[in-house]
């Protein structure tokens, strides 16, 4: 009888398991050839100045069994993309399925029936289905061999294609009836090939076999994500009547894109592509116009490169990897008089001319062209129909949203001209903004905004916000260092306080944007009529 192995004796061994399990790549985001179209519609809602609806989703079935993919978070998803700037959906997120409740479900249920918790109405839902997926509709096969008396060889080739379709349409929650118009109706064709090569030799009594094969399957993942966020792209702009076309005509949304970007990320050697990156963030207005001769790992780029990853959306590393490359390019892309994707002002010696971007009021700046001052966007969220100003008494509610991380600083200007500081305050001390991404001033989606902002006194309010590259708590003071919602003592006007904000930031180094809005004497009630 052999004695067993001794586990000891394998210790060092062990000891390897936990770093082997780890990935060997860089995890990255989920993204299409309808994702830079998500960030349009995005542009296109905020410009639109819509409201924010609340949205739901029933389950999206798959009849099929051969598409399982969650279909209703990448809908969730994809609203939510879409939302970032503008704010223009909020996703009711309760179920009803008791197989599919979960604990927030279930304590959901608890707190609605002891009256804890009261749900908020969605105005609008997605329903739909997986359509069908027909499996090979194209198939071919190709199969040749040789026979000898010492030497055998094949090889074999096949294609296939299939499709899968999904429907999505948008309804009225509060009838419960699908709008007409409101729908989408799309297919995508998945598809997959293979070679394969096989030797067979015999030397005497011995035999000796190769074979090599290599094969490729495109996976139903991103295929029906592909589908989802072309489906919500499509609703929603038809529900909110914007040129959502415009959003699907962009070069990204080619088929070829991101394989022709990776095609040109691997001919580049990584000193190329750092430098082609440095030039990109350099026009966004990350990096300083010398900085374009930083190393990989230089802290300024690194810092850089992670806000500008922060601010596009994708996985931060401060890396340049390919995600990054790509999204730092992409709008350097354009397709030629044949058909194909080109480079524009890649190269050192030409710089492209602006071009338009579809779905914004924005130029793209040619690669390697002046930096890109910051720039602060407000807007008032309050419903505004019928009426051009507020009542005393009455919630404002406003978004800030900046082109870039930058650091932010709001006062708020009342009736008789006094400022007092908003941002930052001790909920948000932080003054460092993501940008391209909508800031709620207060934020009424948190049950703490930390304050609230009334229309205080007749006359005309304000809000007046500044933006810089670099934190400016230092050369302010007392201006962004004293108790925030407080008048702020020996600066008496806007005019002012800019004036102090560009001498702390520098000439050129800060952005300003200012929002007015009307304040009138609250109305009486009307009184009951006597009987």
């Amino acid at each position: 009888m052999t004695a067993p192995l001794d586990a000891r004796k394998e210790a060092d061994y062990h000891a390897k398991a936990p770093a082997m399990d780890r990935p060997v790549v860089r995890p990255t985001r989920a993204l299409t050839s309808f994702s830079e179209s998500l960030r349009c519609m995005d542009r296109l809602l905020r410009a639109s100045n819509l409201p924010t609806t609340l949205i739901a989703s029933k389950q999206i079935p798959d009849p099929t069994g051969k598409v399982p993919v969650a279909v209703k978070d990448m809908i969730v998803t994809s609203l939510s993309q879409m939302s970032r700037l503008s704010n223009a959906f909020r996703y009711v997120d309760y179920e009803v399925d008791i197989a599919r409740q979960d604990t927030v479900q279930n304590l959901t249920t608890i707190l609605l029936n002891n009256n804890q918790l009261q749900l908020q109405k969605p105005a609008l839902y997605v329903s739909g289905a997986v359509a069908y997926f027909d499996q090979q509709v194209l198939s071919n096969r190709f199969d040749v061999g040789t026979s000898a008396s010492r030497l055998d060889t094949g090889y074999s080739r096949s294609r296939n294609a299939s499709v899968v379709a999904l429907e999505l349409h948008m309804g009225d929650f509060r009838t419960r009836t699908l709008v007409p118009g409101l729908d989408s109706a799309n297919e995508v064709v998945i598809g997959g090939a293979g070679q394969g090569l096989d030797v067979q030799g015999r030397i005497g009594s011995y035999s000796v076999n190769f074979n090599v094969g290599r094969d490729y399957s495109l996976g139903v993942g991103g295929a029906m994500r592909t589908l989802i966020e072309l489906g919500v792209i499509e609703l929603v702009g038809k529900w909110a009547r914007v040129p959502y076309w415009q959003c699907l005509t962009l070069e990204q949304t080619h088929p070829e894109f991101q394989r022709q970007m990776r095609d040109w990320f691997e001919e580049g050697a990584p000193l190329e592509q750092n430098r082609l990156v440095q030039r990109s963030l350099i026009s966004r207005g990350y990096l300083r116009p010398d900085g374009a001769d930083l190393g990989p790992d230089d802290p300024e780029l690194m810092e850089a490169v992670g806000r500008f990853q922060a601010d596009s959306g994708i996985v931060v590393s401060g890396v340049v990897d390919f995600a990054t490359y790509e999204r730092a390019l992409s709008d350097f892309v354009a397709l030629g008089p044949d058909g194909k994707l080109q480079r524009v002002g890649w190269s050192d010696a030409g710089v492209a001319p602006r071009r338009h971007v579809p779905g914004t009021n924005q130029l793209r700046q040619a690669l390697g062209s002046p930096p890109q001052p910051i720039a602060i966007d407000l807007q008032l969220k309050n419903p505004m129909v019928g009426r051009t100003g507020f009542e005393v008494g009455e919630q404002v509610f406003v978004s800030a949203t900046l082109s870039r991380a930058a650091y932010l600083y709001c006062f708020y200007v009342d009736a008789q001209g006094r400022l007092l500081r908003l941002l930052p305050n001790p909920t948000h001390p932080n003054a460092l903004v993501s940008g391209e991404l909508s800031l709620r001033i207060p934020d009424w989606m948190s049950p703490l905004p930390g304050f609230i902002m009334d229309a205080t006194a007749p006359g005309t309010e304000g809000l007046a916000c500044y933006a810089s590259g670099r934190d400016l708590a230092g050369p302010l003071g007392p201006i962004v260092t004293a108790p925030a919602f407080v008048p702020l003592e020996g600066v008496t006007s806007v005019e002012a306080l800019t004036e102090r904000v560009n001498t702390a930031a520098g000439a050129g180094n800060a952005a300003m944007a200012a929002l007015q809005w009307q304040v009138a004497p609250r109305r009486q009630p009307a009184a009951a009529p006597r009987r």
